[in-house]
Formats: structure tokens, sequence, C-alpha cells
């Protein structure tokens, strides 16, 4: 009776909508519901939630995402505990088939992801920018608004952000736990990064700038791939384009290395998920410099 769950669905089309609705029919004493989301992107979704939710707290639960059974409960007693505004856990990122769980090791690594404590996880409590699937006290939404619906991907790091800029704090507690399943394959994940660093752009001229340094790092070295093609090319040799690509690739191997370390048939493709990420979300950030270069509009 404390526990509303709320499903907004984007006109799906794989039985989440006959499954949710015979769910409700099965559990009538449940606050169980079923929103429709016709412009089927994520921001839309949280905002119609939103709309519906009538709770002291309320939590981001993604369908990419496996919460476990005391999510809720260790999230309350963080709250509580911490006085902050918003609480969730590092995420276990974890994958169905061989690719997808290398891909997941890259996801979970430091030289794939770099400083986000909720993919690579803590230790201990600790403040933080941003964490995924977070339970927020609901009285944060009436404060700063809800989620930006213009921003496809990032609108939680968006809304984290705007979320620290008022004051407010974000506490990462290793005892809330939860699984991340990631994309099954090498294409679908240069797709998903590509729009994380697309997005982050129009992040950033919102907010005045970037929550972290990291986010600049993957722009930084596709320029440096560019850069040193484009005189290899001039001087007809091979050895600038080597200057930048026999570092990285020694780094990335050895990365991989230690991220696969219990599987070594996984490495090589964990090295190449961490190619995929690196030049798919820095690719995306200098398209974002392109496609929002007028910055703010009205």
């Amino acid at each position: 009776g404390r526990v509303t769950i709320i499903v907004v669905d984007g006109m799906s089309r794989d039985g989440t909508r006959e499954r949710v609705r015979a769910a409700i029919e099965r559990h009538p004493d449940r606050s169980l519901r079923l929103l429709d989301n016709p412009r089927g992107i994520v921001p839309t979704a949280l905002n119609l939630g939103l709309a519906e939710a009538d709770a002291d707290v309320v939590v981001r639960v993604d369908g990419h995402c496996e919460i476990a059974p005391d999510y809720l409960e260790r999230c309350l007693q963080g709250l509580e505990a911490s006085g902050a505004e918003c609480v969730g856990g590092p995420i276990e990122t974890v994958g169905e088939t061989r690719v997808a769980r290398a891909i997941a090791r890259a996801q979970s690594s430091p030289f794939g992801v770099g400083g986000a404590r909720f993919r690579t996880g803590t230790d201990r409590p600790r403040w933080v920018d941003t964490l995924a699937f977070g339970a927020y006290r609901a009285e944060v939404f009436d404060a700063i608004g809800g989620f930006d619906e213009e921003l496809v991907r990032n609108q939680d790091d968006e809304f984290n952000q705007r979320l620290i800029q008022s004051g407010g704090r974000i506490r990462l507690d290793p005892a809330v736990r939860s699984l991340y399943w990631s994309r099954a394959g090498l294409g679908a994940l240069a797709r998903q990064y590509f729009q994380y660093g697309l997005y982050k752009v129009r992040v950033a001229q919102k907010r005045g700038g970037l929550a972290a340094w990291r986010h600049r790092v993957p722009a930084a070295f596709v320029v440096s791939l560019l850069a040193a093609a484009g005189l290899s090319a001039a001087m007809g040799s091979a050895w600038p384009a080597l200057a930048v690509l026999v570092p990285y690739g020694g780094a990335a191997l050895g990365a991989a290395v230690l991220a696969a370390r219990d599987e070594p048939a996984a490495i090589p493709v964990v090295a190449a998920a961490f190619v995929v990420l690196h030049v798919a979300y820095g690719g995306g950030f200098l398209a974002g410099r392109w496609k929002f270069r007028r910055g703010l509009r009205s």
C-alpha cells in the first residue's frame, strides 16, 4: 500500500504492454499503472510518470535495469541517513552473449568510462556528480522541475547537474545494488555512445559547463587521431599516426587484459569495445559542437 509502480511504455510491440495489463488484472489490489508515451523517448516518459506520481520519494528504473529486492529499502535508508536529495548505487553491467559480456567489462572499466563511479563501483558511500536509477525526494521536482524533453540522451545527467547547482547532493551507496544489461553488439554500442557524446554538448550549454573533465577526453582523442592522420598524409609517413595509435593501443590492450584476466578469449573484444566507446563518444561530442553551434535557442 505504500508503493506505486508506474510503467510508461513507448508504444512498444514486444509484448511489454500485454504483460503489464495481465499483471494489473492478476493483482487488482496492487497499485500498478500503465501509461502511454507516444513520443517514445525517455524524458517524456519520465515526466509522464512524475505527473502521475504521488509519493515522498520517486525512483527511476529503466528498461535495461534490474534492481535488487532490497533496492527501495536501501535507497530510503540512504536518504534518511545522508540527508541527500538523491541516492543510488553502482550498477553491475552484464550481458547475455559473449560480445555483450565483453562490452559489459569495458563499460565497467575506468579506462573505458573514466571516473564514472556509478559504473566502475565504490567500496564506500560517497558524494558524486551523477548516477543511474536514483531515488529522489519528491520535493526536488517541485523545486527545479522535471526532465528536459529536448535531451533524447543525457537527460539524467542534465537533471543531476541542475540539482547540484541548486544546492542538492547526490549520494552513491554500494549497498544499493542493480544490474544493467549492456548493448548486444559493437554497432549498437557505437550508436548509443555517439548519442551520449552528441547530447553532452547540449547539456553543457544548458548548464553552463560540463560536470566533470572526463567528458572532454574522448573528443580530444578523436581530434588527435584526425590530426595525426592528416599529418601522416601530408608528410607521406606513418610515424605521426603511429605516435598516437601505438600508445593508445598499448593502453587499451593492457586495460583489456586487466578487465578480462579471468577470460582471456574476451580480451580482443574488450579492447575493441574500448575503441568504440572512445571514438563514438568523442565523435558524437564533436558532432554536437557543430549541431548545437548556435548555443541556447529561445
